[in-house]
C-alpha cells in the first residue's frame, strides 16, 4: 500500500473537493471520473458515459433494484443509471459543494447525502447492488470500506469497484516521484495494489468474480484534462486563481504526474467485480 508522507483524512478530502469544485466541473466534468475508450473514436463525454454503462453492465442492474453509489460526486453517475436501468440510488459524498450541485439536478429516484461511507448509517442487507467509481482511494480505512459494503448488501448482492491502483512492486523512483506525490496532492490516504484489494474484499466476505485492467483504455483522460485546464486558466481568472493560489493547488501538479504514471505503468486502473453469498451460501 502506498501511503503519502502527509497523512490524509475525510476532512482533507472534503476540503479538497469543496475548494476545487469549479476546476473539477470545468476540467474533469460532472461525472468526476475517467473515461473509458472502447473503440478510440469516442468523444470524452461518450467515454465517460461508457465507463458508467460498463459498471451497470457488470452489476447486471435490473429495474426496481436498490443501489448505493459510494462516493457519488455530483450525482451524474447515479442519475444516468437511475434513468437507463430503472434503479433507485442512494449516494454518498463528503463534499457539500458536490451535494449542493447535485440538489439542483435532483430526481425522485436518486437520494444524495453528505456523509462518510465509513459511517453511512444504512440498514443491514438493504441494497441489491453497489458501486464505487474512484472513491475507494479516498477511504482512510479500506478494510472497513469493504466491510461496510458487505454489511449493506443483501445476500446475492453485487459490488463493482473502479479503482486507481499502484503497479505491483513498483520501483522506488516510481513510488517517490509519482505514486506518493499523487497520493499527497490528490488527498488519497493510501493507494493499493490489485492483490491488496482482492485480499481485503475476500477478508470482508466477498467472492471476487472478475477483474479487468483497463489502464490503456482510460489513460487518455489526463492529456484531455491538461489541455482543458490550460485553456480555462488562459480565459478565466477564477480558475487561474484556484489553480495557482489555493491550499489544494497541489492537485494541479498531479495531472502531469498521472500522465507519466500511466505511461510508465506505475499507475493501473482496475475494475473489480465482487459478490456476496446468497441465502444458501453460494
Amino acid at each position: 500500500m502506498i501511503v503519502p508522507d502527509i497523512s490524509q483524512d475525510a476532512v482533507a478530502v472534503a476540503d479538497h473537493y469543496d475548494e476545487l469544485d469549479p476546476i473539477y466541473r470545468r476540467v474533469w466534468g460532472e461525472h468526476v471520473h475517467h473515461g473509458l475508450w472502447e473503440t478510440g473514436r469516442e468523444t470524452p463525454g461518450e467515454a465517460v458515459e461508457e465507463l458508467v454503462d460498463t459498471v451497470g453492465d457488470r452489476l447486471g442492474l435490473l429495474p426496481g433494484q436498490a443501489c448505493v453509489d459510494i462516493g457519488c460526486g455530483y450525482g451524474s453517475t447515479a442519475r444516468r443509471l437511475a434513468v437507463t436501468r430503472g434503479v433507485h440510488v442512494t449516494g454518498f459524498t463528503l463534499s457539500a459543494e458536490q451535494a449542493r450541485h447535485a440538489a439542483v439536478h435532483s430526481m425522485p429516484s436518486v437520494d444524495i447525502y453528505v456523509r462518510d461511507w465509513l459511517g453511512n448509517g444504512l440498514p443491514d442487507a438493504s441494497a441489491d447492488a453497489a458501486w464505487s467509481i474512484e472513491s475507494s482511494e479516498h477511504m482512510v480505512d479500506k478494510p472497513r470500506f469493504f466491510a461496510e459494503a458487505h454489511r449493506v448488501l443483501a445476500p446475492g448482492g453485487r459490488f463493482v469497484i473502479c479503482a486507481w491502483l499502484a503497479e505491483t512492486d513498483a520501483s522506488g523512483w516510481k513510488v517517490r516521484h509519482l505514486l506518493e506525490p499523487i497520493c499527497r496532492e490528490g488527498r488519497l490516504p493510501s493507494l493499493g495494489m490489485r492483490e491488496e484489494y482482492e485480499a481485503m474484499a475476500t477478508a470482508a466476505g466477498f467472492a471476487v468474480t472478475g477483474y479487468e485492467d483497463v489502464s490503456r483504455r482510460v489513460a487518455r483522460t489526463w492529456p484531455i484534462c491538461a489541455v482543458r485546464l490550460v485553456k480555462a486558466m488562459l480565459v478565466d481568472p477564477e480558475i487561474r486563481r484556484l489553480a495557482l493560489g489555493t491550499r489544494n493547488r497541489g492537485a494541479i501538479l498531479s495531472i502531469p504526474r498521472l500522465i507519466l504514471a500511466y505511461r510508465t505503468g506505475a499507475m493501473r486502473y482496475g475494475i473489480f467485480r465482487l459478490s456476496k453469498a446468497g441465502e444458501n451460501g453460494r
